[in-house]
Order: structure tokens, then C-alpha cells, then sequence
């Protein structure tokens, strides 16, 4: 939950940047946080529930038209991320890492796992990704998606 990121960052007084004081930088994670449930979280989530569980729970394979829609879905969502909170910087609220960055590569995580491999032919959204990575440390990275990776072996 947003809710409880931002209170763990506030109550173990973390490093500036993942909420920044800087009012500018925070309103841009803010805005951020606030986009990301309705687009990138909704239409990754979507995907994930409609090409893996759905059909895990039903034993039915989902079809095409459904599919093809939560993508296109998906790919307008990754459209705007990619123009109008990355542009041409690094991270979303600027040099550094942020929640904003983590939570939104979390997200993208999903449909990545559910074999929709989002970041083909989007070298601007690969790039913020490897520095995401990056910054939070590969390992550790791999460690939280473990699980999820896996999770069309079940």
C-alpha cells in the first residue's frame, strides 16, 4: 500500500530521495503514486489476472480478444508513463531513485511475469529499468520478484 510506504519512509527517517523534502521532487512522486493505481497498477494487474489466473483458476484458456485488449490497454498506460513521467530523466522525480520508482517497477513486474515482456522495442523504459535495478541492488531485485517469475510454472 501507498499508505504504508510513505509512512515507513517517514518513520525510519530513509534517505532523502526516496521521498524527497524537496516540495518539487514530492509533488512529482506524489503525482506519481496518485496516477499509477488507475493506469499502471489497474492495467498490469489486468493483464496479470487475465493471462495467468484466470485461466490457473478456471482450467479455461482466456481468449484472444481479452488478451489482445488488456494489452493494448497495458501498452496506452506504458505510452504515458514513458512520455509524461519519465520524459528524458533518469528517474521519475529526477536524478535519484525514488518510491515512485520502485513501486512503479513492482507493478511492471506483473504482466512481466505473466510472460508479456513490456520492455521489448521501449528502450527508454529498459534503460529506467537497469538503473532501477541498479540502484536498489540486483540481487536483492531478484530476490523480491522470486517467487512471482515462478509463477507460471504452477
Amino acid at each position: 500500500s501507498i499508505a504504508i510506504l510513505l509512512y515507513l519512509v517517514q518513520k525510519f527517517k530513509t534517505p532523502d530521495h526516496w521521498y524527497p523534502s524537496d516540495l518539487q521532487k514530492r509533488a512529482r512522486v506524489d503525482e506519481y503514486l496518485s496516477w499509477q493505481h488507475a493506469n499502471i497498477r489497474a492495467k498490469g494487474s489486468k493483464l496479470f489476472l487475465t493471462k495467468v489466473l484466470l485461466p490457473l483458476l478456471t482450467g479455461q484458456p482466456l481468449p484472444p480478444e481479452k488478451l489482445e485488449f488488456a494489452t493494448e490497454e497495458l501498452n496506452v498506460a506504458l505510452k504515458q508513463f514513458e512520455e509524461k513521467f519519465l520524459q528524458d530523466k533518469p528517474f521519475i522525480a529526477g536524478s535519484e531513485i525514488s518510491l515512485a520508482d520502485l513501486v512503479a517497477l513492482v507493478e511492471l513486474m506483473q504482466p512481466v511475469c505473466a510472460g508479456y515482456d513490456l520492455f521489448e522495442e521501449r528502450p527508454k523504459l529498459t534503460e529506467w529499468r537497469r538503473r532501477v535495478e541498479e540502484a536498489v541492488g540486483k540481487q536483492l531485485f531478484q530476490e523480491a520478484h522470486k517467487e512471482i517469475m515462478n509463477i507460471k510454472n504452477l
